[in-house]
């Protein structure tokens, strides 16, 4: 089943690009006309694209790993993070901190000093500040909350990254073609698709487009993450009828042992009955030897 159709993305204006003048000649392919000095894109390739966007964004879901959104646009923060909250993935909607993902490590400390200034508020500590000490520390918060709160659960650099206009967003794009982090983006046509990996030709501009697009890569990943969910309930169930399975063959091999013993223990309680029945005959042939001597020297004597 399609995750969209070609009358969803019209009535969203996806369709519509930029003026003729300022297109990027590597858009030709995704640009399906011109009307009134304005370029129009070709919906079914924005379809399709959309669509194998849309699949690697469901397999990485799956695999548990982290898709970065970054749309610092005043059109798109507000959809952005509304819907990506939904799904638990980290999100850029201010500024994009220089060095996020190339200098990883130094933003991981500035999330961990925003833990800090929370240990210390719960803790007591910050009770024995100055009032201008703690203004500062709150202000400070206040900052990194902003810029860094949307990313305190990316603990690792993520897996992809998901970009809304990538002329806008040129740093977070170099980084991470830099750390071989594959883009998925929103391409219009001023931009050149070939600076990602997965380019979506569609109008980066309107509100309404972004909501589309958003939506449909969300709904992957909400995807991706429910088949991890049952891939591993399968593997929790399929663990303990294992394990039911292995303690049945135990018991059963007990026992089996146990009956080996006592067929062990009769054949042995057999054999010792044998031995004894095989004495006893010998004691008696001995007493009739014995007495058949005797018989014989009496009958000597006589």
């Amino acid at each position: 089943m399609p995750r969209t159709n070609f009358n969803e993305l019209l009535d969203a204006g996806v369709h519509f690009g930029h003026l003729k003048r300022k297109w990027n000649p590597a858009m030709a392919p995704y640009i399906f006309m011109e009307r009134n000095g304005i370029h129009i894109i070709d919906l079914e390739q924005t379809e399709q694209k959309l669509e194998q966007a849309a699949s690697a964004i469901k397999q990485i879901a799956k695999s548990g790993k982290k898709i970065l959104f970054v749309a610092t646009k005043k059109q798109a923060k507000d959809i952005v993070a509304e819907r990506v909250k939904q799904v638990n993935m980290p999100y850029v909607t201010e500024r994009w901190p220089g060095g996020m993902l190339t200098n990883f490590p130094t933003i991981r400390k500035a999330v961990k000093k925003m833990s800090s200034i929370d240990k210390m508020a719960t803790d007591g500590t910050f009770d024995n500040l100055s009032k201008r000490e703690k203004l500062q520390i709150t202000r400070q918060r206040a900052k990194l909350e902003k810029m860094l709160g949307s990313i305190a659960d990316l603990t690792r650099l993520p897996a992809a990254l998901f970009v809304v206009d990538i002329i806008k967003e040129y740093i977070a794009v170099r980084e991470a073609k830099k750390l071989g982090i594959p883009v998925i983006a929103m391409v219009d046509t001023n931009s050149d698709p070939n600076t990602v990996d997965f380019p979506i030709p569609a109008n980066d501009d309107a509100s309404k487009s972004i909501s589309l697009i958003v939506d449909i890569l969300c709904k992957a990943v909400e995807e991706g993450l429910n088949e991890r969910k049952t891939e591993k309930e399968k593997e929790a169930d399929g663990k303990e009828k294992r394990a039911s399975k292995d303690v049945k063959a135990v018991a059963k091999k007990v026992r089996s042992v146990k009956a080996e013993g006592l067929e062990y223990e009769e054949e042995e309680y057999e054999e010792v009955e044998e031995e004894v029945e095989d004495e006893e005959n010998e004691a008696r042939i001995k007493r009739s030897r014995k007495m058949g001597d005797l018989y014989l020297d009496d009958f000597d004597e006589e």
